[in-house]
């Protein structure tokens, strides 16, 4: 490529000089360096850059021109550090002590909210705890009267006996109808719900909800629930690591089909059982639009089509379930519908034993979404079934 300027002659004066200042020689050719090879990016002579030199053909600059563009790229370089130190300058003058005053101001707006917001809860718990308290009271008040009305009543009753037994007794043989009538009118005592506290007045959704919240904070993580392959129906495919079950409509060929195992419903049971104590576990059940997640005695039938053996028709089971778009809570053949506002992508299950306490929550929100009493008789296994694509446990 030819020179920029005048190209260089092959000669040893050739170009232009720069005052008396000496130059550095050419090793090759000892002739001053008053040239530069883009290509090669160093200094050459001019017979270098001449016809027969090794850069011939290359773009060629006189030294001083690229002389100068350093020195304007290296001004240029300045002035953008200047620019940027000063910009860096008023950054820390101005703009950092702003962001520190809305740091400050607006964690106190956020500390002055925590507040507000856990007295508002405080509050409100003080008071349900006092109404809750008052109600137990006022329950415990009127069980305790009624036992000392019955208790009054049964006293003068066995009283009025007691004088007709022995007016019977002394009189047997003058015996007044009216006595008789009224020993006959005098009942044995019977059973009265009156008589017993009702444990239901402690039942509070608020109270709930908050248990349920702290509970779920304070455990160390969800049980390590799987599946125990030998109850898996035939029509369920198990996972490898066991947490995972798909719906298939036709019966695996390969299932043995021992005692333990669903043969007609798509139910499985876990290989873990639960005794006493909280345990919690959760299922994700996104994929899926029929499903049941709850807890099951081991006296569970497995064989058969009938009712013994469906998961919530029978008294061996408890189990949520959905199906398509309606939700429910079943045991023994009775199915609660459940109102949720959307399908739940994952569902979690509270097991308190000491309570006897079964409850269904949405994890990602916390939200209870039903909870059960009940006495249960025995150890309690996680259960499941689907009937739509699959759900797994969640670990």
């Amino acid at each position: 490529m030819a020179a920029e300027s005048a190209g260089p002659g092959p000669g040893p004066g050739s170009g232009s000089g720069s005052g008396s200042e000496p130059r550095p020689l050419c090793p090759e050719h000892d002739q001053p360096l008053r040239w530069f090879c883009c290509s090669e990016r160093r200094l050459v002579c001019a017979a270098c850059a001449g016809l027969g030199g090794r850069c011939r053909g290359h773009r060629i600059r006189r030294a001083e021109e690229r002389a100068e563009e350093l020195r304007n790229k290296i001004v240029d370089q300045c002035e953008r550090l200047q620019l940027q130190s000063a910009g860096i300058t008023k950054y820390v003058a101005e703009v950092l002590p702003g962001k520190n005053q809305r740091a400050v101001s607006t964690a106190s707006a956020a500390r002055e909210l925590v507040i507000q917001r856990l007295g508002l809860v405080r509050s409100l718990c003080e008071s349900e705890e006092q109404r809750l308290l008052e109600q137990v009271h006022g329950e415990e008040e009127r069980a305790h009267q009624s036992i000392l009305t019955q208790r009054a009543h049964w006293a003068d009753a066995l009283q009025k006996l007691d004088t007709i037994r022995t007016s019977l007794v002394d009189m047997l043989t003058h015996l007044d109808d009216l006595q008789l009538i009224e020993a006959e009118g005098i009942l044995d005592p019977q059973e009265s719900e009156k008589l017993n506290f009702n444990e239901k007045c402690t039942l509070s959704p608020l109270l709930t909800q908050l248990w349920a919240t702290a509970v779920l904070r304070s455990l160390s993580g969800t049980e390590d629930v799987r599946i125990d392959e030998r109850t898996a129906s035939p029509l369920l495919q198990l996972s490898d690591d066991r947490r995972t079950l798909t719906f298939n409509a036709k019966k695996s060929k390969a299932c043995a089909d021992g005692l333990e195992r669903f043969d007609h419903w798509p139910n499985a049971l876990a290989a873990t059982s639960f005794q006493a104590g909280l345990h919690a576990w959760t299922v994700n059940v996104q994929n899926s639009c029929a499903y049941k997640v709850g807890v099951a005695l081991v006296q569970l039938p497995r064989k058969g089509s009938g009712s013994d053996s469906r998961l919530g028709h029978n008294a061996f089971s408890w189990v949520f379930s959905r199906y398509d778009q309606e939700f429910c809570f079943s045991h023994n053949g009775q199915h609660e519908p459940l109102r949720l506002l959307r399908c739940p992508a994952q569902l979690g299950v509270l097991l308190d034993l000491q309570a006897q306490e079964l409850l269904f929550y949405e994890p990602a929100s916390g939200t209870v979404l039903h909870t059960h009493h009940a006495a249960f008789p025995g150890p309690l296994f996680p259960v499941f079934a689907v009937a739509d694509q699959t759900i797994s446990i969640v670990h």
